[in-house]
């Protein structure tokens, strides 16, 4: 944590809690300075103890909870689409309780088209109020999946407070993760375009490193949004 503040980050998105209690790493945020804004949770976690989780995430002080990503059988035309988007509609009440907003993150298999001819993402999302669900839209995922980032925040305009920002390149019909800046995303346009469509938070998410060393990857990505008159 103290690396990343070091690098100029303000806040971060959790992917778990290492093992930490909430308490613990709460405290470890407000010593680096760094504000907790959103944490990626798994559904099954949820399934196991709603209460539970939604509490410890509360306790270190999270605005958003992040749905990572559901498998086909629980989107749109699979065989537990309605069980989730049930169940989804009851953890959003939860995290609202707590002052705490849903949201869902995608991947680039959910713009696959359904017989209607629209996206599984879209249909998703249609299956909430904007209230109850808003977008995380991952823009690298957003593009492999054949969608222009740029249009694709617009069509959410208001839904999308948190948006990660990704860049990457593609090697012999493999996307390969880069810093900021040294892909094939128009960076500056796609992170002015989500703050003018709500995005509080522009989150920086790189899952691999198949070029540098992953601190030097963070302080390359913070600079290049630091860079960009938002």
């Amino acid at each position: 944590m103290a690396a990343l503040k070091e690098c100029g980050y303000e806040g971060v998105e959790l992917a778990g809690l290492y093992g930490l209690k909430p308490e613990e790493v709460r405290d470890c945020l407000k010593e680096q300075g760094l504000t907790a804004v959103s944490a990626h949770v798994g559904l099954d976690l949820f399934l196991e103890d709603m209460e539970g989780t939604v509490s410890a995430y509360h306790t270190i002080g999270c605005s958003y909870i992040g749905i990572p990503y559901l498998p086909k059988e629980r989107h749109y035309g699979g065989e537990k689409f309605e069980e989730t988007c049930s169940f989804l509609k009851k953890l959003s009440a939860a995290c609202a309780e707590r002052g705490m907003t849903l949201l869902y993150h995608n991947h680039n298999f959910e713009f696959e088209k359904t017989e209607k001819g629209t996206y599984l993402l879209d249909e998703f999302f249609a299956a909430f109020d904007e209230r109850e669900m808003q977008t995380e839209q991952d823009t690298c995922w957003v593009n492999v999946g054949g969608e222009d980032p740029v249009a694709y925040l617009k069509k959410y305009q208001g839904r999308c407070p948190v948006v990660h920002v990704k860049d990457f390149r593609r090697t012999d019909g493999q996307v390969e993760l880069v810093a900021l800046g040294q892909g094939e995303q128009d960076v500056p346009v796609i992170a002015r375009t989500a703050m003018e469509c709500g995005a509080r938070w522009l989150v920086v998410e790189q899952d691999d490193h198949p070029y540098g060393e992953p601190m030097e990857n963070m302080r390359i990505s913070c600079r290049c949004l630091k860079e960009i008159q938002l």
